[in-house]
Order: structure tokens, then sequence, then C-alpha cells
């Protein structure tokens, strides 16, 4: 007898002290989001963007409008490319999430870590600033 294995089809974004919920989002194999951030010392935006292959978290890309502290392309690491506007793109990442789940601790204030899926935002740092959250993909 085969196991069966169910998709991963369910992105959520739990409090891993208490277990709570704070997003939860569909998405649909072949299909992505964003986790959005504001550099703490410039104040910049950058995203880092997933897709659900074939039930696996997948980092597929970056944006990084500046070299700032603690950003940077990593040789062999995706492919660097100008985003036209003074920053850049790491394209072509398609590094799998291991257990297609991680840990984030979103900052506070300025930072503002979200959810990005489509035209829907959920800002984690304005319900769990510096508390550990858990990203996961998971099957339904």
């Amino acid at each position: 007898m085969t196991a069966t294995v169910l998709p991963a089809e369910t992105l959520t974004a739990t409090r891993v002290d208490t277990g709570e919920i704070l997003a939860s989002f569909d998405v649909p194999d072949g299909s992505g989001w964003c986790i959005l951030w504001h550099h703490s010392v410039e104040g910049f935006e950058v995203a880092d963007c997933y897709e659900n292959r074939e039930g696996k978290m997948v980092l597929v890309r970056s944006h990084q409008p500046d070299f700032a502290a603690g950003l940077g392309h990593i040789i062999e690491r995706g492919t660097q490319v100008s985003d036209g506007m003074g920053g850049y793109f790491i394209e072509d990442i398609n590094e799998a999430v291991p257990s297609n789940a991680y840990i984030l601790r979103p900052g506070a204030g300025i930072v503002d870590h979200r959810i990005s899926i489509g035209e829907t935002q959920v800002s984690l740092s304005a319900q769990a600033a510096r508390q550990r959250v858990r990203i996961a993909l998971t099957g339904n």
C-alpha cells in the first residue's frame, strides 16, 4: 500500500508560541507570494518572492533597491540583473525551503514585514512584531 501525498496548497503564518494563525492563503501549484519588508537602516522596500512548485515552497527571486547592510547577491545563487532604477533583482534563485517552512521574527515599526499575494497584503509586524512566526506551505 502506498501513502497518498496531498498537494501543498495553503500558505499560513502562525504565531509559534500560541499556534494562532495570523494569515492563511490558498496557493495552488504554480502560484506565488512575496514577503515584503523595509530595510531597518535605509527604509526602502525589499521583496523575497516564492512559488508553490509541485507542493514545494521555492524561493525564486528577490528585489533589493540598494546594496545596503545585510543585502547583496551571492555568487552562484541566482542571477543579478538591474531593476533599471539603481537597484537589482536576483532572478532564478530556485531554492527549495527545507520542510516547506521557516521561522520569521517580524520587525517592528517601519520594517513592517508583510505577506503579499496579488493585491492582498497582511502585515505580520502589526500582529506579531518581534515574535516568532512560522511561514509554512502545507497540504489541504
